[in-house]
């Protein structure tokens, strides 16, 4: 394991303790992506997306990218979700405009049986590579994130093959054969809390769990195949102690039914999509772990007065819930931004956050 060192730029850690800070740190789900054009330059470059996550130089040169042109308060390495199942033998591949999908995917008991935790340092070894390169060229300046899909948003993919508008495929599997959709969950969870092990030790200083699908499901549906599994993950993930732990983030699009559930879960960040009130979150979830989020991505297509607004109104929304207190937010969006977003909004959103919620 790298030795850990504080990184100078330190408060994205620290609110996620729950500790004071200067201001509200801020970093944006898919910071790293198709609205910056060194982005496109550097995937043409490439020859595809796969291609450039699977180089620890390339991902490296991207996940840096926007740190380049924004303050941002923490970095989040740059991979895919599907890492995990790809190196499970599934076959990841990249249609165009048609998104991720999988030459073999998961549907029979013989498929289930053939599901294996991959071997982070050789199926993986190009995502903790990529994590070592990163740490090196970050030289401690901000926080590394390190990641990965939830259990239940992993099966999504591997059931149904790629995407899906209705999930007609897992959710059959969640009526017909639960049992068998809790195998599949099972080795997931297994190889997510193995994943995120690997890239702290890879130097990851903070660890973010994605459920993107996890709205997907009814209430009775996510209770049984979501949310034991992100359980088992803050439980069971080796995180250390103290201010040297490694705090998880659980982000769920969707998941404002369930925050006092995630709250419990034993995880130090809850991250929330803009569904809620930051000020219902938190006085929801009485202090017990900090909460990411929650701008609506669709505010970066207004000009910089109107994001400077919408930022003011989720800052003040979680003071109130909090006490008057901002300690314990770390600024972000509802969801990742979009290819057609104007890198200029963005800096406005950042030096907003910055400027008006200086202690």
């Amino acid at each position: 394991m790298i030795t850990d060192t504080t990184p100078s730029n330190d408060r994205f850690l620290r609110a996620l303790r729950r500790e004071p800070v200067d201001r509200t740190p801020v970093w944006l789900m898919r910071q790293a992506g198709r609205y910056l054009p060194e982005y496109r330059a550097t995937r043409k470059r490439a020859g595809s997306f796969l291609a450039m996550a699977k180089n620890p130089d390339l991902a490296c040169e991207v996940t840096l990218q926007p740190l380049a042109r924004f303050p941002l308060d923490a970095a989040i390495l740059f991979s895919d979700i599907l890492t995990v199942p790809d190196a499970m033998g599934l076959g990841l591949y990249f249609a165009d405009g048609e998104g991720p999908k999988f030459e073999r995917p998961v549907r029979t008991a013989e498929d289930v049986a053939k599901l294996a935790v991959p071997d982070m340092e050789t199926e993986l070894r190009y995502v903790m590579d990529a994590v070592r390169v990163i740490r090196r060229e970050l030289d401690n300046r901000v926080p590394l994130i390190g990641f990965s899909g939830s259990p239940w948003t992993l099966a999504c993919y591997m059931v149904e093959g790629g995407g899906s508008d209705n999930f007609s495929k897992i959710k059959a599997m969640a009526l017909n054969a639960p049992d068998l959709l809790h195998r599949i969950l099972a080795v997931n969870t297994d190889a997510v809390i193995a994943y995120l092990s690997a890239q702290r030790a890879a130097g990851a200083h903070a660890l973010q769990v994605f459920d993107t699908w996890g709205g997907a499901l009814s209430p009775a549906m996510y209770r049984e195949f979501s949310l034991p599994y992100l359980t088992r993950i803050a439980h069971e993930l080796e995180r250390g102690a103290g201010a040297a732990r490694t705090p998880l983030i659980l982000f769920g699009k969707g998941n404002a039914p369930y925050l006092e559930a995630l709250a419990a879960s034993g995880t130090e960040g809850v991250g929330v999509d803009w569904t809620v009130e930051l000020s219902e979150a938190a006085r929801r979830t009485h202090g017990k772990v900090a909460l990411q989020g929650n701008l609506d991505p669709a505010v970066l297509y207004g000009n910089p007065d109107a994001i400077r607004e919408q930022v003011r109104q989720a800052l003040d929304s979680y003071a109130e819930g909090n006490g008057g207190s901002r300690d314990g937010h770390i600024f972000n969006l509802g969801h990742g931004m979009s290819p057609d977003m104007d890198p200029e909004h963005v800096a406005a959103l950042v030096q907003a956050v910055h400027e008006i919620s200086a202690r």
